[in-house]
Order: structure tokens, then sequence, then C-alpha cells
């Protein structure tokens, strides 16, 4: 449907089954209209064409152009007031679109706003994150994997509590709502971002612009692909890394920063050594709250204090 209030953005790369389970799902989580785009990367498994049909569109980026890069061809020409940018492997708790537009009229300054992401195994993802600084990113990043409870990681993730409503740092880019307003008045991702960091960079340039990102737990959605053995693959293992410092280093940018700019790099590079031959290391700190009870998608709280 052309110019429906709702654009929904997917970037495929060969997405196999999983994007039509994201299809099958999707009309259960909204009352509203939408239209879909498939921002593809050059799939070849044919999925995204045997996907189109009225109301999804098949939009080729002309190659493997990355996440963020997909997301902005997608979102082109959309004219109503909401986008929501997507993997393929989720699934939608139904009503669970709805819920973040509710939630966006409550937070009238949110340019994005995210849902409780729940892993295949049930568990809940730490989708809403502190903007890294320093002292959470080197504690996290040395001792995220052996003890995910670590007090560094934990401010980083925010898993103080049970999970509510509140603005937060970054929110996953694996499903987002954005207003298409602010989204296009910070021109989008940052293209410079391959994958990884896309998300972290977007909500920042957002804040900076007066515009905050909600997390929103009463929506939820599963998001089906592995958020962390994907990591630990060769090329996306060195790609999460180059990501990471190109943010870091944009953070500490100047000539008086050059010394920790060094330091990050040579901290980043010796990790991604150390990861590329542990594996536990390279797939980062493991969710700490069980989410095996989110039973109740429209809850405001969730039913377990384990949360």
């Amino acid at each position: 449907m052309k110019g429906a209030p709702l654009r929904v953005v997917v970037v495929t790369y060969s997405p196999g089954s999983s994007l039509r389970s994201f299809l099958d799902t999707l009309p259960a989580a909204t009352t509203r209209p939408y239209d879909v785009v498939l921002a593809d990367n050059g799939s070849t498994d044919g999925a995204p064409e045997a996907a189109v049909g009225p109301g999804v569109e098949l939009r080729p980026t002309g190659g493997n152009v990355g996440y963020g890069r997909a997301a902005n061809v997608g979102a082109q020409g959309a004219k109503g007031e909401w986008l929501v940018i997507a993997n393929p492997d989720v699934t939608w708790s139904p009503g669970a679109l709805d819920e973040l537009l509710e939630a966006a009229l409550r937070w009238p300054h949110a340019g994005c706003l995210g849902p409780a992401i729940r892993t295949s195994d049930g568990q809940l993802y730490p989708s809403a994150r502190a903007f890294p600084s320093l002292g959470r990113g080197i504690g996290h990043a040395l001792l995220g994997w052996a003890w995910p409870a670590n007090p560094w990681t934990r401010a980083y993730r925010e898993e103080s509590g049970a999970p509510v409503e509140h603005p937060t740092g970054w929110l996953s880019g694996s499903c987002m709502l954005l207003r298409r307003e602010a989204f296009e008045a910070v021109t989008g991702f940052d293209p410079s971002y391959f994958m990884y960091c896309e998300d972290m960079d977007l909500c920042r340039r957002l804040g900076e612009a007066s515009w905050s990102s909600v997390y929103v737990p009463s929506a939820v959605i599963t998001h089906l692909g592995g958020h962390a053995t994907s990591r630990s693959a060769g090329p996306m293992l060195r790609e999460h890394h180059r990501a990471l410092y190109r943010y870091l280093s944009r953070q500490y940018s100047g000539p008086a920063y050059a010394p920790v700019r060094l330091l990050l790099g040579v901290g980043l590079l010796v990790r991604y050594l150390l990861a590329a031959r542990v594996r536990k290391l390279g797939e980062g700190a493991a969710p700490t709250r069980s989410a095996a009870v989110l039973d109740d998608p429209k809850s405001d709280t969730p039913r377990s204090e384990a949360l």
C-alpha cells in the first residue's frame, strides 16, 4: 500500500524461511495500515522475491551494501509518520507494534522506540543500553564474557531491576520504530558502518538533535537469529571490532585524544585476536535475566522478578 502511514523496512540478505515468519506475524502486531519494503542486499535464495505481493515491495540495493545503508534505501520515499526498521529473523507478538505506536504518543519527543526482545530460547536480550564510556566499555569488554553480572556490564546494559518503559541511550537495530521526521533530520543511518554500531550511532545523533530513544518492554518480539554466535564468525567478528573502534574514536576525536585512540585501537585489536581463538569471548556477555515468563506482552511489568 503506497503512502501508508507506516513503512516497514526489512533488510534482507538470503533470509530463508525467517522472512516468511516475519511477514506472517506482522498483521497481528498492528491494526494500522502499513506497507513493507524489502531492502535486499543481494540475496541468492529467492526468499525476498517469493515474498513480493500486495503491500510488499522488493527494492534491491545493488549488492551487499551493509545494514544501515540498505535501511536508508528502504526508507526512501516513505510519506507516513512512522518507520519500522527490522531484521527479517524477527517474529512479532500480537499487538507489539501497536504497543510501540501507543508509547510514542506518551513520548512526543521520542525519535526511536524499541521493544523487549526475546531470544529463541526465551531469554530477554538487553536491547536497551547506555552509551559506552571508557570505564564501562573497558570493564564490559574485559569481564562481560566471563562474568556477565559484573557492575560495568550491568550499568552498560541497564540490567538493574525489572524492565520498565524509559528513555535510554541506544536501542537494538534489530527492531526499531522511528519517527520519520527525526530519522530524516539526522539523515538516517551513517553508511560508513557496514554492520554493528550503526544503531548506537543513530541514537546518539538523534539525542544530539534533541530526540530521545525510549525502551518499551510492553511490546515484545522474538529475534530468532544468533545475536552472539553470528559475531563469532571471522568476518563478522572483525567487522564488530572495527565498528566499535570507528564509533569510539569519533567520540574521542582531536589531537588531545590521540593517546586515547591509540589505546582503544590496541585494546580492541588484542580483544579481536583473543576472541578469534576463544569462542566464548567472541560471543560476548550472556543475558543475565531470564525471560522465560513473558506470557503477557501487554503487561507494564514482567510476571517474573528474575527479569
